[in-house]
């Protein structure tokens, strides 16, 4: 386009110079200027036009992305207190786990501290009055029998039948009945009996630190019972089971203290022997 106004501009001024061009010959050429110029103006017309609506266009883009950067902006800082709250998550976290192995290792001081009690078993007598008590019952059933009366009672043949599934090694079982049994009768001639068998049980299964336990129920709650130095001893045995010498020494001592003319004492001296 500017090409060819600067070649119509040129040719009419030579035409003026030359004086060759006729009145009519510079009136067409003045309207073909006239009209392309004016063709000219519409272009420049639609280009600012155009112009116009690109300034609009970049100008809703800008505000766009002025938005997504603010969004941007604020997902960020929502992302930091997220990550800010599972920090403080992880530190609560690590604080309980703490809290929970110092319990569970109190919880172990104090349970090795009570199992540090008195015992040790009477490998030579075990066993003697508990044998005669069904053993007497069965005598006494015979008599009834023969009266017409009912030859057992429920305490009897309940603690027999434990007893049993004791000897044939059913420990799990009669572990279980002896139980029933100490529900049922509390306060027996059998009850410390049937009390000391439980941790005699747990100790045949080597579950020894029950074992401890149960028989500690034996001198605390049957203290008057015939059980209680056997279960002393038992407690020492299982203490060297758990490889605790220094509480089996000391359980060991005490029964030899408190029992000193008993089979039980001189088992204990022996074991003390062997402790290193």
């Amino acid at each position: 386009m500017k090409i060819f106004l600067r070649f119509l501009l040129t040719l009419l001024s030579f035409t003026l110079f030359c004086g060759c061009a006729t009145t009519g010959d510079l009136q067409r050429v003045q309207g073909r200027l006239g009209s392309k110029l004016g063709d000219h103006d519409s272009e420049i017309a639609a280009l600012n036009e155009q112009a116009k609506a690109n300034r609009k266009a970049l100008e809703e883009v800008r505000a766009k992305q002025a938005d997504l950067g603010a969004d941007l902006t604020a997902i960020r800082e929502q992302i930091q207190q997220i990550r800010g709250a599972v920090e403080e998550l992880r530190k609560e976290t690590a604080d309980i786990r703490g809290r929970v192995v110092e319990a569970k290792e109190w919880k172990e001081k104090i349970d090795q501290a009570s199992f540090k009690v008195n015992f040790i078993e009477n490998f030579l007598g075990i066993g003697k009055k508990d044998e005669r008590a069904p053993a007497n019952a069965e005598k006494h059933q015979k008599n009834h029998v023969k009266n017409g009366v009912k030859a057992k009672s429920d305490k009897e043949s309940l603690y027999a039948a434990a007893y049993d599934l004791y000897k044939e090694g059913k420990y799990e079982k009669a572990r279980g009945e002896f139980q029933n049994f100490l529900k049922a009768y509390p306060q027996t001639e059998y009850s410390g009996n049937a009390q000391f068998w439980i941790g005699e049980c747990y100790y045949f299964e080597k579950s020894y630190e029950k074992a401890i336990l149960e028989y500690e129920k034996v001198i605390k709650n049957y203290p008057e019972g015939n059980k209680v130095p056997q279960a002393l001893l038992k407690q020492g045995l299982s203490f060297l089971e758990l490889d605790d010498k220094a509480s089996a020494r000391l359980i060991l001592q005490n029964v030899i203290k408190d029992y000193p003319n008993t089979s039980q004492a001189r088992v204990a001296r022996s074991k003390l022997l062997e402790i290193k």
